[in-house]
């Protein structure tokens, strides 16, 4: 997974296991809602394990898209040690803008956040997921975390006391709490017993990279469109990300072209917005689907991230709200142990629920509903969305409040999501 402080870089520590291993918290995973989540548990002192697939640089190298972090995000990797490993290959993100692109009768205007009205420095950074993930191994590597890496984790069972999780490779480990930071197909999650709904958008998002000759003015670009929103995230320079949603069969005609012909599909579709385009990164596809777990956590089982929550990649939610299950739990685990209480008994998990359910719910909601309002026709619905969007162009107090409920959390942050949080032992 990671090598520890005194092996060569390049070599992999495989941890060796006793029969059976006992740990405070494991962490299922090897993505960045799970490497967050176990750097973000060990400032709580307890003996924290990641297990999952072994770090690779090159694998990690082929993820093509980027995330555009919120500062509360920000400040959470700042305080985890995360963000000097990166931020040099981070832009900062000025402003937003979001024009209706949709062609219909009732065109909305065009409405322009900008960090200024709220009197913050900006509205977060846009990092290459590439760079995060080296920043968030080069982080855990120097940190009391231990990792066990292995190729899959084949049986998850949780028990009165703790939850054996046997790997692969043989051996087992044991742990007072399981935290499922393996993805929308969580083996951990099943193992809870934790429900889930699941939706198909009939979308895909193309993700890929891009150099331009207008400046971008670190504002990010929303085109709201009949097939879904094209967005376009600053880069360092002149370059930018791309996420482009259109229907599959569409998505996969145009990853699929050259790039000269891509460049020009893409310089119609923004109109000159950006001037000339080139210089494009590999090109990659995701299908656009939908999960909502019941709960947030049971039988010593905490969900963290997709395995948890997915939602369509519209105004920067998906990894923003991983971060925040990650600090949430830690808050919540950390005050467990501090009061004599099980860790991963009913009473944290209870309290862990109930910080995020409203949180995780509320995105939910709305980012589906802007998802879906973009692909109907239907006139009323599209009044409304017209009306909302006038009102955030022309009355600065809605603006202003849209903008802090963008960026923050259905209730408190929890404290390492807070400026200059000093973590206990990392």
């Amino acid at each position: 997974m990671s090598q520890k402080r005194g092996q060569q870089r390049g070599e992999v520590r495989v941890t060796p296991l006793s029969s059976p291993d006992f740990l405070d918290v494991a962490v299922i995973g090897a993505g960045p809602a799970a490497m967050a989540a176990a750097l973000a548990l060990a400032t709580s002192g307890l003996r924290i394990a990641l297990i999952g697939p072994a770090y690779d640089p090159d694998h990690a190298a082929k993820d093509r898209r980027t995330t555009a972090f919120l500062p509360s995000s920000v400040e959470m990797l700042r305080n985890l040690g995360v963000w000097r490993h990166c931020a040099g290959q981070a832009a900062r993100l000025g402003g937003v803008r979001i024009a209706d692109d949709r062609g219909g009768l009732l065109r909305a205007p065009e409405v322009l956040f900008r960090a200024e009205e709220l009197g913050l420095a900006s509205l977060g950074a846009n990092l290459p997921n590439s760079a995060l993930n080296s920043a968030l191994w080069s982080a855990v590597d120097t940190s009391p975390v231990r990792c066990i890496p292995t190729a899959a984790v084949v049986k998850v069972t949780p028990g009165e006391a703790h939850v054996d999780i046997e790997l692969t490779e043989g051996g087992t480990v044991q742990a007072r709490l399981a935290v499922a930071a393996d993805g929308r197909a969580s083996i951990t999650r099943r193992a809870a017993q934790i429900s889930t709904r699941t939706w198909d958008y009939g979308q895909a998002a193309i993700a890929t990279t891009f150099s331009h000759t207008r400046p971008h003015a670190e504002i990010t670009t929303e085109l709201h469109r009949r097939s879904g929103p094209l967005t376009t995230v600053p880069l360092p320079g002149n370059a930018s990300s791309l996420v482009w949603v259109e229907t599959p069969a569409e998505a996969a005609r145009l990853v699929n072209l050259p790039d000269a012909a891509f460049a020009r599909e893409l310089e119609a579709r923004l109109k000159g917005l950006l001037g000339a385009i080139g210089d494009f990164g590999p090109r990659a596809t995701y299908p656009l689907h939908g999960l909502a777990a019941a709960r947030m956590g049971a039988n010593r089982v905490a969900l963290v991230g997709e395995s948890a929550h997915v939602i369509p990649p519209i105004g920067a939610q998906g990894l923003n709200l991983g971060l925040r299950d990650a600090a949430a739990l830690a808050q919540h685990v950390g005050a467990a142990r501090a009061n004599g209480q099980d860790i991963g008994g009913p009473e944290m998990l209870e309290a862990y629920h109930a910080a995020r359910v409203s949180d995780v719910l509320a995105r939910t909601i709305s980012v589906d509903l802007l998802n879906r309002s973009l692909l109907v026709d239907f006139l009323p619905v599209q009044a409304l969305r017209g009306l909302g969007l006038h009102l955030l162009a022309n009355v600065s107090a809605v603006r202003r409040l849209a903008m802090r409920g963008g960026l923050s959390a259905a209730g408190p942050l929890p404290p390492l999501m807070r400026p200059n949080a000093q973590p206990s032992s990392t």
